[in-house]
């Protein structure tokens, strides 16, 4: 058997008018929503910038020191290139994380309102 599909909402939506989008974009409220945002992207963007382009200086400048093995034929480069995968991911479970709970109340607070919500 089949799952059957939710019927289609009946709530409606008001559209809200360019000037509340102006309102909203010019609120503290808004304001602190990209705050948050902002303080907690902006640095953890250049700090992976910053690592990668060392990887990237380090594999073609310092080719003795990427070239240096660790143990068995695992050197340095292989090391720094399998730590920017994880980095990566780290970073996106992080900010994840960082939006559940600090960015996605904010912003779903100022849709319901803009709206017409409670």
């Amino acid at each position: 058997m089949a799952a059957e599909a939710p019927p289609p909402s009946t709530e409606q939506h008001k559209l809200p008018t360019p000037e509340e989008f102006i309102a909203v974009q010019e609120s503290a409220e808004f304001g602190e929503l990209r705050r948050s945002h902002r303080s907690f992207a902006f640095p953890l963007t250049i700090g992976f910038i910053v690592w990668y382009l060392l990887y990237v200086l380090l594999s073609s400048y310092a080719g003795d020191f990427m070239g240096a093995k660790l143990f068995g034929n695992i050197n340095v480069a292989f090391v720094f290139g399998v730590l920017q995968f994880v980095t990566t991911f780290l970073i996106a479970w992080w900010y994840s994380r960082h939006a559940a709970a600090n960015l996605d109340p904010k912003a779903e607070a100022i849709k319901i309102r803009m709206e017409g919500g409670a």
